[in-house]
Parts: C-alpha cells; structure tokens; sequence
C-alpha cells in the first residue's frame, strides 16, 4: 500500500550539522545490557533497526575513561583501539542500511563507583555515590578537568575512527556534566562554579573540543534536560534552563531533549502515556536554530506528525518503541500502519540493563536474539514439513506460537477454551493502569486475523481424547496457570488458612470475587500484580492494606522502572503500606503476620486475605497426554510440547518468547548441550609455553 500523505512529513530529511539523517525517525540512545561485553549482538540487534528504517541509530551510553565504569550495569565504551573494532560492527550494520550512527559519550561522575576499574570516582564536588554504594567521589580540581576534557577528545576520535556519524555530549540525567549545571550540586567558587557562565563553562568546553576534534565529519550533539528539577507530571519547573540553554543554543549540531524527572521520561504505562513531555518542550524550538529530538514512547505515526507539525520537535526520537517494533518507520512508510507492534510500556525492555542481561521485550520476542539465535523480527524460515500443528491454549504463548507458525506456512489450528482469545493478558489488562497491556493480544489476534492457513476455535475446550483424535503432527499445549492459594515458605508449599476459609487469590479479583470489607494483599510475588490487586480493591472503596516480605513495595519493578512511583501511588489512592512482614496465619477474620527481621508477631484484623504468591502450571491436560498410567511417557502420533506459563509460569515477556522459540525450532534440530552461540571473548588456543 501506499504510504499515507499525513505521514509524509516523518519521511523528510533532516541536515544535522555536516551529516544528513534520511527521515526524521531517530533511535535515541538507550541501554541493551550487551554494551563492551557482546558487542556482535549489539551489532547485529542495531542493524536490524537501521534496516528497519530508522534514519538515526544510536549507542547506549558510551564511557569515555576507565573512571567512568558503571558495572554492575553494562555500558558502552571507548577506552582503546579494541573498542574501536568493536564499534565497527555496529557501525557497517548500521551503514549498511543507509541511517546514520550515533555514539553517546558518557562520564559518570559520582553516579559511578567504578568497581570494576577501581578508580577513584570524580565530580563537581566532593559527593556520596548517586546509588547508594559505599564509595564517594572526590571534587575535580583544574588537572581532573583538563584530563576530562582530553579524554573526552580522544573518545570523540576514536568515535569518528569507528565510523560514527553523531558524537553526543551527555549533559542530563543525573550524570557528571549535569551536576556541573546545577545550581543546588555546583558548590565550586573557581571558574567553573557560582554564575550561569561558570557553570555551563565545561559543558562549552566539551562542545568546542568535540567541533574540533571532529567536527568536520561528524554531528555534535548534546543531550539536556528541559526543566530544572522533578514535580508534578505535567506542570515543568524550569528554573534557569531557559537562560542556560540561550548561553549553548547555536553550539551544538543537534540538541536532545530529555526531562529531570526520568520516572515520567522513561515512565512505564501503568503511570505514563504517550507523549508525557510536550509541556515541557514548548520553549525549546523557538530558542535555536538547530534541529531537535525527543521522547515520548511514541507509537502512533498521528501522535509523530502532529509533534513535527506543531513545531515540538524536528526528529521523533525513540527507545522503547524502536525495541517493540524495529521495522516501524518501514511500516509507515509502506502504508502498513496496523502492522506495528506498538510498545506496551512495560518497561520489561529496562530490566534487561537493570540486570546487567541482553535486552528483551515483552511484543518482539526477537529483541536481543538477533545475533544470538539468528532471529528476524520480520523475517522467518519456511515450514519444514507439511504437517499441522495443533496449539491448546491463546493466551500470550499460544497466540504467538500460532502467529510465528503461521508466518512460516503451517497449518495451524489455535483452540482456546473461552470465547475471547489473550489469556492472562486479557484479565490483567482490566486491572488499573494496565490497559496497554491488551496490546499484546490485538496485534497478535489481528496478525492471524490475516493469515488463511491458521484456523482459530473458540469455546474449545479439549481432552486428551480430542487432542489425540484431532490428527495434527505436532501439538503444543498453552493452557496458562493459576494462582496458588497456598504459600511457598522457602521450602515447600504450606497452607496459610484452616480447611474451609476463604482465602483470595489475583483470579478471584480479576473475576469479580472481592472481599466484604476490610483487605489484606499479601503480596510474595514481588512484581507489579501486588499492586495493582490493591488498586483495584482500594477503587471498589474497600480498606486495603498491602503487606509484603520484602523492604519495599514491589521490588522487582524496581528493575522496570516502575518501582519509582509504586508506594507513592498507592499511598495516593489511600492503600496502607506494611514492609518486612511475613504472612503467618489467616482465620478469617484476623490476618497473623511477623517481622522477617526479628520474628515478632503482629495481627491485622481483615474481612479478606488476597494471596498473591505464586502461580501453578495448568498441565492437567498436557500431564495426561505425556504420560501412561504407570508414569513412563506414552507412545504419541505427534510430537508434544508444553510452552508458556503451562510449562513455567513467569512473566508475559518469557511467555511471548517461549511461543516464538516453540515455533522456530518446530522442525529444525536443536543441540540441547549447546542452545546458542556465546558473544563473548576468546582468547583463542593456548601458545606455545603457555601455562
């Protein structure tokens, strides 16, 4: 189809500086978890954005001196002449394809402990660690700041020698050259401290050096915050940045606008929705001349065009949605808009940096496989027989599984139980704040809406009997899992009720069954459905009270960057808050907790206990197919396999890619003792005398 005439203006060039990107879609840069340590998935996954049509694709944050090591968290780095090679994989994929390279040039400061390195850490002044290490960094004297501004130079060098069309100056969230602005951290009385002038002196500095050093080829641009401290959502504090940036405006090639507040810039959609920051850039195309960029999870090209159009922004800048659909801007282009696989806003893309792992997604289950396994997130090999395939179950797996199958030729037959198709997906997205989440289950539903070779069976509910008599060649079993009404305690599973109370589990509320008065969610899962239960009891105008073990509300969204505004959130909504406490007892009318520190015991009175622990596989049906009476494994017309949840329930990003992963290796050997590659170094054989 051809592409839509709205759309137009996201396909024209944009100069920047002395290079050209080719649309105005630009992948901002953003953490992989792959960094210096798997520089051929880095390569290849930034390629794959490149040949999806992005016009700009950037690095994560890129260190510039060993003095500015993040690990745990893995970044980028241009130390030497090996992380010149290394760069150069991304930057031939990512040329390949016609789109420009960007490099981001990074110095912590004393956001970084440097305990890798073990280098004394540095800053505008002397300063605790930003992340709560027990390490602090000593104040920069005029030697540190001529050795910054020489590293730097280097770096940009070896940028340009990598290939890299775009050198960033990192001037925002929370990092050395942002403290150097600040009013509040600035407390230096010499040149580069006290007056506006002062202050903004070494990030001038940086943007001279990096013109000169080269800037004759490549782009300069820095990264700035918008608004001077975080506040409410919505209403910007600007403070002096206005007269900040007036001092830089006409300096750099390209300005890349972010926000102080990185839980609403990065925010994930249970708080966050599309394009958060447009109050906060109003001012800034009328205060210069040069291009702009900015972030707003944009997945809807209406959204992108009306931003352009208004005068916002000159580049749509994008991290979370360029990782959920590479192919975006293609789509557009093509006319091909419903086939965008829009961001959900999970966040589960953060984690993967959080975690120091690969990045991964919960919509492309091929992000961070591209190298790895070799994975396509538009491309996938023919069917290897003529078979069908028989798939139990439309949740997250099965729909996925269906749908990757489908695209590789088989005959598919997807046979769901109910009347509607998405599984868990379709019951949490009715929870507050988790309406994007349905995403998962519309593009999927509308992809095999399109595929004659999949048929789907609704109110199907089989047997094994039915499974076995349906004369499929191969079947997977998708059928989810059930939150449990019991409690592991760290060894085995034990009750927490007397036969006969009622105890509440996610699935009695996500099917109407709520308690009568006040409520206790117990939450020993850890993620975000502790929470989002509370919620939903606390909007049906029930006392809550959400208990957990830990020493803080939903700690693995900590990983996601949800964690941030948790506790705030349900504090808003009136949702008491106990921490550090472990579920002991519930006799109905009293809920029996103790300290996890010093084992005292506390009682909760409460009407209702909601139990949100752990989750058991539904193999009920999978289990009497595998299995004869005697235990051994029945002989089977068809292969079988268990996929998702059903085989071991996790979150709905390990769900999407067990279907994927189902599906690609359907018919295709598979080396159990050795999966997949490793990107990794090595260091070769042994030489001669080596020992």
């Amino acid at each position: 189809m051809p592409r839509d005439p709205r759309f137009d203006i996201l396909f024209q060039p944009v100069r920047i500086g002395p290079v050209t990107a080719r649309n105005r879609f630009y992948q901002v840069p953003h953490c992989t978890g792959m960094g210096w340590m798997r520089p051929r998935m880095l390569a290849e996954m930034r390629g794959v954005k490149a040949e999806g049509g992005w016009g700009v694709v950037n690095t994560e944050y890129c260190s510039i001196h060993p003095a500015s090591d993040d690990q745990l968290h893995v970044s980028a780095t241009l130390w030497d002449d090996t992380d010149i090679r290394n760069h150069r994989l991304m930057t031939d994929r990512v040329h390949e394809h016609g789109a420009l390279a960007g490099a981001e040039l990074w110095f912590g400061g004393s956001r970084s402990a440097n305990l890798g390195t073990r280098l004394v850490s540095m800053d505008v002044a002397d300063r605790p660690n930003a992340v709560g290490h027990p390490f602090q960094s000593r104040a920069m004297d005029r030697e540190d700041i001529r050795n910054l501004r020489r590293w730097h130079r280097n770096a940009a060098l070896r940028a340009r020698e990598a290939g890299f069309d775009i050198v960033y100056v990192y001037a925002t969230h929370g990092y050395l050259l942002a403290h150097f602005l600040d009013p509040e951290t600035n407390t230096r009385t010499d040149e580069y401290g006290g007056s506006l002038t002062n202050r903004t002196r070494l990030v001038r500095e940086l943007i001279a050096d990096t013109k000169e050093a080269v800037g004759d080829r490549c782009a300069v641009a820095v990264r700035f915050a918008a608004d001077a401290e975080a506040g409410e959502d919505g209403r910007p504090i600007p403070g002096e940045r206005q007269e900040m940036f007036a001092l830089m405006a006409e300096m750099p090639d390209l300005w890349d606008i972010n926000i102080a507040d990185y839980s609403l810039e990065m925010g994930a959609s249970r708080f966050v929705r599309e394009g958060a920051l447009e109050p906060y850039l109003r001012w800034v195309k009328g205060a210069t001349t040069k291009p702009v960029v900015t972030v707003g999870r944009f997945t809807s090209p209406d959204t992108m065009a009306r931003w352009v159009k208004a005068g916002l922004t000159d580049l749509i800048g994008a991290a979370r949605p360029s990782i959920a659909d590479p192919f975006l801007p293609r789509k557009v282009e093509e006319g091909r808009v419903e086939d965008i696989r829009e961001c959900i806003g999970c966040n589960v893309c953060y984690s993967g940096d959080s975690l120091a792992l690969p990045i991964r997604c919960t919509q492309n289950p091929t992000m961070g496989e591209e190298w790895r396994r070799g994975w396509h997130p538009e491309r996938i090999a023919p069917c290897g027989s003529d078979a069908q395939v028989l798939v139990v179950g439309a949740g997250p797996a099965g729909l996925e599984a269906a749908r990757a199958l489908g695209a590789r030729g088989y005959r598919v037959a997807l046979a769901e139980a109910t009347r509607v198709l998405g599984g868990r997906v379709v019951r949490e997205a009715a929870l507050p704040g988790m309406r994007e989440y349905i995403r998962v289950r519309d593009w999927r539903e509308g992809q095999i809406a399109k595929m004659p070779n999949v048929e789907v069976y609704r109110e199907s509910r089989l047997t094994a009997d039915d499974v076995r008599s349906f004369g499929a060649g191969h079947v997977a079993i998708a059928t989810g899992a059930r939150w449990r009404r019991d409690l592991f305690t760290g060894k085995r599973f034990g009750p927490v009720a007397a036969p006969g109370t009622t105890v509440l589990t996610p699935d009695d509320i996500m099917d109407g069954r709520l308690p009568q008065g006040p409520a206790v969610v117990y939450d020993a899962d850890g993620y975000y459905m502790g929470g989002v239960i509370a919620e939903r009891l606390r909007q049906a105008g029930l006392e809550v009270t959400l208990v957990t073990p830990d020493d803080r509300v939903s700690p693995w969204a900590v990983h996601t960057g949800e964690g941030w505004r948790v506790p705030g959130h349900l504090m808003a909504q009136g949702i008491a808050i106990l921490t550090a406490h472990e579920l002991r007892w519930f006799d109905g009318a009293e809920v029996t907790l103790a300290c996890v520190h010093s084992g005292r015991e506390t009682a909760l009175a409460a009407a209702g206990l909601v139990l949100v622990g752990q989750r058991a596989p539904v193999d009920d049906l999978y289990a009497a197919l595998r299995y004869a009476p005697d235990g051994s494994h029945a002989p089977l017309p068809f292969t079988l396999a268990r996929i998702g949840d059903c085989e071991a329930p996790a979150i709905i990003a390990a769900a999407t890619y067990a279907g994927h992963l189902y599906a690609r290796q359907l018919d295709a050997p598979v080396d159990i003792d050795l999966p997949m590659p490793h990107d990794r170094t090595d260091v070769g054989p042994r030489g001669e005398g080596a020992k």
